[in-house]
């Protein structure tokens, strides 16, 4: 069995209007020829061409076809059990990277030749759709993430972790109790176990579909609560992720 350094995993749920963005980028055969990983989406029951898109362009593609709704913890572990590579690398699928080669290339020479467990990096907004709220909030959030590292907490927003495969394994992956939170429940158990790269020289755009939809001041509430919850008690607030498409 050919060994695979990396293993990018996509969770989705009726994500066909945003998923091509991200899979048509790193799908590139050059690309993936120069940094050897695959790509793995693992959809959790998607009503719209979300699965077709995924098969199009993607190495592997999971489908949950249970009665119950699947919620991202499970997407994630889903994928992850059908990697191969080395770094799990978890994107959202309304991100894109802001440079593939960049990307990588810092995962090769300043992650994977490190000590650290675990990476996660700043985050922004679409150019295109970027705004000065965008720019305010995000430079917040991305520092104040960075902070909760650096004082031990551990902190890693959903949209792109980054783990060593040995360890996601020893921590038996995300916990699919959670239906929100999980994202950071992780990285502070991680944490706990060693360091985590929390990385400015790269980063991913995302969609503002949410802030746009709900607005910052109630996605920040619900996150607050969330982390407060999952930090204190180990469960989250949110019973179930609203999708915003």
């Amino acid at each position: 069995m050919n060994i695979v350094k990396y293993s990018i995993i996509v969770p989705t749920l009726n994500e066909e209007k945003m998923l091509p963005n991200l899979l048509k980028q790193i799908s590139q055969t050059t690309l993936k020829g120069r940094y050897n990983y695959e790509v793995i989406v693992s959809d959790g029951g998607s009503s719209d061409n979300t699965v077709e898109i995924a098969m199009k362009y993607s190495d592997i593609v999971k489908v949950h076809c249970n009665s119950y709704r699947q919620n991202i913890a499970e997407g994630r572990n889903v994928g992850a059990s059908f990697a191969k590579g080395e770094v799990l690398i978890f994107l959202n699928a309304d991100v894109m990277l802001s440079d593939p080669d960049k990307f990588f290339q810092f995962l090769n020479n300043s992650f994977c030749k490190s000590k650290y467990l675990a990476m996660s990096c700043f985050v922004k907004i679409f150019p295109s759709e970027e705004n000065a709220a965008d720019k305010f909030f995000h430079t917040i959030y991305n520092r104040y993430f960075r902070l909760l590292n650096f004082l031990g907490v551990g902190m890693g927003r959903g949209e792109c972790q980054i783990i060593r495969r040995e360890v996601f394994d020893k921590m038996n992956g995300y916990d699919e109790k959670l239906a929100a939170g999980e994202d950071f429940e992780l990285f502070k158990r991680i944490r706990k176990a060693g360091k985590i790269l929390y990385s400015k020289a790269v980063y991913i755009f995302e969609s503002p579909r949410r802030f746009r939809t709900l607005g910052y001041r109630n996605v920040t509430y619900v996150w607050i609560q969330n982390g407060l919850s999952v930090f204190f008690k180990n469960t989250a607030i949110s019973k179930e992720w609203e999708q915003i498409r």
